[in-house]
């Protein structure tokens, strides 16, 4: 039995939950799957995985072995591409995440620049307002908004970002425009929350504290294409990322409003979990892609 084989096909039996689904990714025959995960349990003597009809899951041993076999064969990998010359030679797939609309708008143009310099490197950019955990998910490198919660990660601020309130000139003139938080009050909002639904916004008042201002949400929406849409034909106020409504603000399509207000600038990282020698694919993005990214974030 070739044990680092078999530890493979069992990390991708778990990653993916399904023995058919790991055949199909690994282009290997189900029942050579199955043998190779039998004789490996068989070998350690105990049960790895609990099959069900419709899924395997981890036991607890299980669940320990593979986190020891993740990373064993994530250093044997980085062994291989150091003699293969991986850390000298900038090359192989770089894979980033990043949050879908900061992606396409910001971090797009800048991959695209990258490849056409890097003609041996491939990049593959997944977007998702969620954030992906690099070491499960196999990513090298993330873009953060926002606070970092994970100190295991290694960050380079890059620069930061406002949270801002804008509505359409329509709606303002329809309304008159608030002068306080509190005014909001008295306004139709659209609410944009991926993830949970939000009934106050947080802004900063004139002594420095945080308050929580209650809003009127008449369209709950959970894009940010979606609220700067609405907001534009009128439909009421939203708040967003600065970076979400700043060409339509640019172009007099919305207008940011009670911007003394607004709470401390969120910050922007490149996040990567690598704490030894950078592969060289990595060491390059992170110089070729810093700087630029701090020119795109002042223009904001």
């Amino acid at each position: 039995m070739d044990r680092l084989d078999a530890m493979s096909v069992l990390l991708s039996v778990a990653d993916r939950g399904s023995f058919s689904a790991a055949s199909r990714a690994l282009g290997m025959p189900l029942a050579t799957v199955s043998r190779k995960v039998n004789e490996l349990e068989r070998h350690l003597g105990t049960r790895l995985l609990v099959r069900t009809t419709r899924k395997v899951a981890l036991t607890d041993i299980g669940a320990q072995y593979v986190a020891a076999a993740r990373r064993i064969l994530d250093d044997i990998d980085e062994t291989e591409r150091l003699a293969a010359g991986e850390f000298h030679a900038p090359r192989g797939e770089l894979v980033m995440t990043a949050p879908v609309l900061f992606g396409r708008l910001h971090i797009l143009p800048i991959v695209a620049d990258f490849l056409a310099d890097y003609p041996e490197i491939n990049v593959r950019l997944m977007l998702s307002d969620k954030n992906l955990h690099l070491v499960d998910e196999h990513v090298d490198m993330a873009v953060r908004i926002g606070p970092l919660r994970d100190s295991s990660m290694v960050a380079s601020r890059v620069g930061s970002m406002r949270t801002v309130v804008c509505a359409s000139p329509k709606l303002l003139a329809a309304h008159g425009e608030p002068k306080s938080p509190e005014a909001l009050a008295d306004l139709p909002c659209v609410s944009f929350e991926p993830f949970s639904p939000v009934s106050a916004w947080s802004f900063r008042a004139t002594d420095k504290r945080t308050i929580d201002v209650p809003v009127r949400a008449r369209l709950a929406v959970t894009t940010a294409e979606a609220a700067v849409s609405a907001a534009i034909q009128a439909v009421g106020v939203t708040r967003l990322l600065h970076y979400q409504c700043a060409d339509p603000a640019r172009e007099g399509l919305l207008r940011i409003i009670l911007a003394k207000y607004e709470i401390a600038p969120l910050p922007v990282h490149l996040l990567h979990a690598s704490q030894g020698a950078l592969p060289n694919k990595m060491r390059v993005f992170l110089d070729f892609a810093a700087d630029r990214l701090r020119t795109r974030l002042k223009s904001l």
